[in-house]
This record gives C-alpha cells, sequence and structure tokens, in this order.
C-alpha cells in the first residue's frame, strides 16, 4: 500500500510517500518569509502553501519512485492548525483522491506527532507514553493500541513552543524561537536565575508555561535590560535562555517521569518541535538510564510539521479502511481524541 501524505496545518508545505509503513519520500518547504515578523502570518502562510504545493507533492512522488498512479491512497491534515493553511493541503488531497479514484483520509495533526516515533527503525511498543510538545501543543498521552489512547494531561495557557518563541521575541533572537533558545543555553548558567516552575494542583498533568514567560519579560524590565538597545552582553543573553529553558525543561521531566512511574510503562516517547530541543533529549536520556525505561525521540526531520509523519498514520488508517469523506472540512481547533 503506498499512500501520499500532505501536510500544511502552519508553516511548513510537506508531502511523502510511504509503502507499507516504509517512508520513500519526505519533502519538506519552510516559509522563511515569517521570520522579519516574529511570527507566523497566517495569510502569508496560506498563500505561500498555494505556490509550492504541486511542486512539493511532484517532488515527493519523484524522490519516492512513485507515480500518481501507483498511490494506493491519500492522506492530509484536516487539524488543528491555521484555517487557510489547512484548506490548501486538505482540498490539494481531496482533489487528487477524487481525480484518481483513489482512497482518502483526513489526519489529525497531533495523531501524526504521536506515532512520529513509528518512522525510525526502532519502534516503541505498546502500552506507551507520548510527551508532545510544539509550537501549539504540550500534552502527555498514553498510548494503549494503535489508536486507543487516553490525554493525561495538556498546556492550560501556553505552549511549550510558544513560550520559547514568545521569549525569543523578547529576546530579539527571533523566529523560531526553540533552536535560537537551545543555543545561546548551551553557553550558559541554567541556575543563574530561578525563574519560576508551574507545576499545578499536586495531581495534575496539565501544563502552564504563560507564567514563566511572563517572568522573563519582568525580569527585563526590573533589571532594565532592552535587547534592542543593545543592553544584553552575550554572558547575561546567554544565562537568561538556560534559565528560562530550565524552567520549562524541569515541568516537563517532571510530569514525564511521574506518570512513567504511575501507569509502569516501559517505552516514552517525545514528539514534536520541542522535542529536538538538545536539553529536554539529555534529561530524560539520563532518567531512561537510571529509571531502566526506553526513550524513543524522532530524527530532526520528523520532529517538525512533516507529511511522512501524516503518510504513516493515513497507511494505519486505509489499511483498517479507515478512510474519510469528500465532505471533510478544516477544524483549525480540532482535539486528540
Amino acid at each position: 500500500m503506498v499512500v501520499l501524505g500532505i501536510e500544511t496545518s502552519c508553516d511548513e508545505t510537506s508531502a511523502a510517500v510511504v509503502a507499507d509503513g516504509v517512508v520513500k519520500s519526505n519533502v519538506i518547504s519552510s516559509q522563511l518569509v515569517h521570520r522579519k515578523y516574529g511570527g507566523v502570518v497566517p495569510e502569508l502562510a496560506s498563500r505561500a502553501h498555494q505556490r509550492l504545493i504541486i511542486q512539493v507533492v511532484e517532488e515527493a512522488l519523484a524522490r519516492g519512485a512513485a507515480q500518481k498512479e501507483d498511490l494506493s491512497g491519500i492522506a492530509a491534515t484536516y487539524g488543528p492548525g491555521l484555517a487557510g493553511a489547512l484548506l490548501v493541503g486538505l482540498n490539494f488531497g481531496k482533489a487528487l483522491a477524487y481525480a484518481l479514484h483513489i482512497p482518502f483520509a483526513g489526519i489529525n495533526h497531533i495523531e501524526g506527532h504521536l506515532y512520529s516515533n513509528f518512522l525510525g527503525e526502532e519502534k516503541p511498543s505498546y502500552p506507551f507514553l507520548s510527551l508532545i510538545v510544539s509550537g501549539g501543543h504540550t500534552m502527555l498521552v498514553h498510548v494503549e493500541s494503535e489508536f486507543q489512547h487516553r490525554v493525561l494531561g495538556q498546556t492550560r495557557d501556553d505552549a511549550a513552543g510558544e513560550a520559547f518563541d514568545k521569549v525569543s521575541k523578547m529576546l530579539g533572537l527571533g523566529y523560531p524561537g526553540g533552536p535560537a533558545i537551545d543555543g545561546q543555553g548551551s553557553q550558559g548558567d541554567p541556575r543563574a536565575i530561578r525563574f519560576p516552575r508551574s507545576f499545578l494542583e499536586e495531581d495534575s498533568y496539565d501544563f502552564s508555561f504563560s507564567g514563566v514567560k511572563t517572568a522573563v519579560l519582568y525580569y527585563l524590565r526590573e533589571k532594565k535590560l532592552d535587547p534592542k538597545a543593545g543592553a544584553l552582553d552575550p554572558a547575561r543573553l546567554a544565562d537568561i535562555c538556560a534559565s528560562f529553558q530550565a524552567s520549562v525543561v524541569d515541568v516537563l521531566v517532571a510530569k514525564t517521569m511521574r506518570a512513567t512511574r504511575e501507569l509502569n510503562v516501559r517505552d516514552v516517547c517525545i514528539a514534536g518541535g520541542v522535542s529536538a530541543n538538545s536539553e529536554l533529549r539529555r534529561r530524560l536520556g539520563d532518567e531512561a538510564r537510571v529509571g531502566g525505561f526506553r526513550l524513543f525521540h524522532p530524527t530532526l526531520e520528523y520532529c517538525m510539521d512533516n507529511g511522512a509523519m501524516i503518510a504513516y498514520v493515513g497507511w494505519l488508517r486505509l489499511r483498517r479502511g479507515i478512510g474519510s469523506g469528500m465532505d471533510l472540512a478544516a477544524v483549525p481547533n480540532l482535539e486528540l481524541a
């Protein structure tokens, strides 16, 4: 079964070919235009998807040594994400499936991240725990079996990736914020500034990162530090980044480890853009060595939004005969059921 996957939920136009669960190609075109605005501009994102979608799909097919006639089905993200961006990939996928008389499957973007750790050679075993951390989502999910999962907790305000982006903008480091703060933080002291850790209620698996983001803002004001005016020397900038990053990672690791112990799982996965963070990987890696569980994280290519994870979940669904109708609409606020 050969499935074409299309992902256009935000600012990456991506398409991939998966054959019998194996990735044959994965093409990602990132939209650099958003960097000068410090974040994604929805209208610019949808226009860029319209310009890029045909050539990205054609390149994915070419790299995957597949013709349109070889396809068994097509999968495309239908939510969550930016409405205009979602519509480009969703409508393209439905139209192509209709023209080729093959099944179509609408895919939940979060579900794509959930199964992205199956794209590598080593795969987790059920049941496993997944920490999904990205610009729009932070959640802990207990995956009991294929498509049988339970959300343990999720963000109540800013997602971890969103907090990274906003703090990066405050510090004049630009967009995307995750790699910038990770890079600067590696040169700093994570104990230099004690930013708050929000653990919420004692038994809660929910997350909240709005407070630490605001704490960074107040710190800059209190110390009269204006990055735009050049008031931040490199050493202090590195310490701020390292301290902020430590506050976020401490919460992510603590809640993940508590869930790991309470559920007694042997496999733990991290996924989403923030799963590329070097400090998060290091800390969970240390916990895995001490705790004796297996830690999985995607290669960097599959941490970001990508068509391969959408194609893979499409393959899982279509091989079970689970497809979608041509009347499927984009759902910007779609949740993980």
